[in-house]
């Protein structure tokens, strides 16, 4: 196989005409809302518009696209997240992930599980429904929203916990996980860690190498489509999570026959019941290929800076930010709100969205209103400085 080219970011950025042809959404509008659905890219539209094309005309070879290049997606998730092709399955939504893992664990009645319930609920309900077995759910209570730490993970373990299940990064706040430390910690304690990585796998490093399983959907930083993404189950807990679905496709049967017992297909294949989305994660696919050619640190860095240059010009125009905004903890999410006139949040938005600028309009559980922004590697400064414009000049 070929290796993948190199992008050169600073070419793309600089020349607007093929920025344009490369990400089709910022033709006519500013596109901050990565973090909500985010378009996908030019590549992953073409090769999801071939896929279909061939479908459709009847020249479709299913052995080629179902078998040899699902595996080759496997490698692209391996390319982008670590790990090996083996240990991904190439499911989606995040949630069917995260219950995948959720059901497939052997539960005792009095086990505990660490999470955080003000995460997207996604990273919720899948862990809350276990409580139908005696389970208990154990939620951190950090000091600000999403500021899950390694010292607020530390104190919550027991002798009863079993599993650390937490977010990448908080949805709204932005705050980033130190997932190195956190697994250290799981590894320390002899814990099961789970991530759910939809709002950094794309975006900022997130290694697999820490965890024991992983889950995401490409319809966010991946710029890929809805419902197809990847799980990750590592290769030597693969026996430990029972397949809690079954098919065709995870079970052995030659020649599509059944057989009086059940053995599973190797690898993280056997977490795949039945045939798969190829049409989206050969979108998905796409557009891994163009973020790795890029190179995840060289984009974690941009989104930092597009970060630094927002976050700089909404305080002084009244608005107050959530979460951390450089440092380790940061992220590409800025979310702001307004304590003293909370439906300026409202008026805002609105603004925003007749001048062609998406964001996104969210509340904390208090019920305060948000304004949310997420810009990606290819946005530019000149965009950042459109939104202030229209934020300053809105008379709200």
């Amino acid at each position: 196989m070929n290796p993948l080219p190199v992008i050169d970011l600073e070419s793309l950025l600089n020349d607007e005409s093929a920025r344009r042809a490369a990400f089709p959404s910022c033709r006519d509008r500013v596109f901050f809302a990565h973090a909500a659905v985010a378009p996908v890219t030019q590549v992953a539209a073409e090769a999801m518009e071939s896929f279909n094309h061939a479908s459709a005309t009847g020249e479709l070879d299913y052995a080629e696209v179902f078998l040899r290049r699902m595996d080759r997606i496997r490698g692209a998730a391996s390319r982008l997240l670590g790990g090996m092709p083996e240990e991904f399955a190439l499911l989606g939504p995040t949630s069917l992930g995260l219950s995948l893992v959720a059901n497939g664990l052997d539960w005792r009645a009095g086990d505990e599980i660490i999470t955080y319930l003000d995460d997207y609920p996604a990273n919720v309900y899948p862990w809350k429904q276990l409580e139908r077995l005696g389970v208990r759910i154990v939620y951190l209570q950090p000091r600000e929203t999403g500021a899950i730490t390694p010292e607020l993970v530390r104190e919550a373990i027991t002798t009863r916990t079993k599993l650390l299940a937490l977010a990448s990064c908080h949805f709204l706040s932005g705050y980033r996980l130190d997932i190195p430390a956190v697994g250290a910690i799981a590894r320390e304690h002899g814990l099961l860690f789970c991530l759910d990585a939809i709002q950094t796998a794309g975006a900022f490093p997130t290694p697999v190498a820490e965890v024991d399983f992983l889950s995401a959907d490409s319809h966010k930083w991946m710029l890929g489509p809805s419902s197809a993404g990847v799980v990750y189950v590592a290769r030597e807990r693969q026996e430990l999570l029972r397949p809690s679905l079954y098919g065709a496709w995870n079970v052995i049967s030659p020649n599509f026959i059944a057989r009086d017992e059940i053995a599973f297909e190797p690898g993280a294949r056997r977490y795949e019941p039945g045939v798969l989305n190829a049409s989206g994660l050969l979108g998905m696919e796409a557009s891994i290929d163009l973020l790795t050619g890029i190179g995840i640190d060289r984009i974690a860095s941009r989104l930092l800076e597009l970060k630094s240059h927002l976050c700089e010009g909404l305080e002084p125009l009244g608005l107050q930010l959530l979460g951390p905004r450089e440092g380790s903890a940061a992220s590409g999410i800025t979310s702001c709100t307004d304590p003293a006139r909370p439906e300026r949040i409202g008026e805002l938005y609105q603004r925003l969205h007749e001048s062609g600028i998406v964001a996104s309009f969210r509340h904390d559980r208090e019920g305060r209103p948000h304004l949310r922004f997420s810009p990606h590697f290819y946005n530019t400064h000149n965009e950042v400085e459109t939104v202030l414009e229209v934020i300053a000049g809105s008379g709200t």
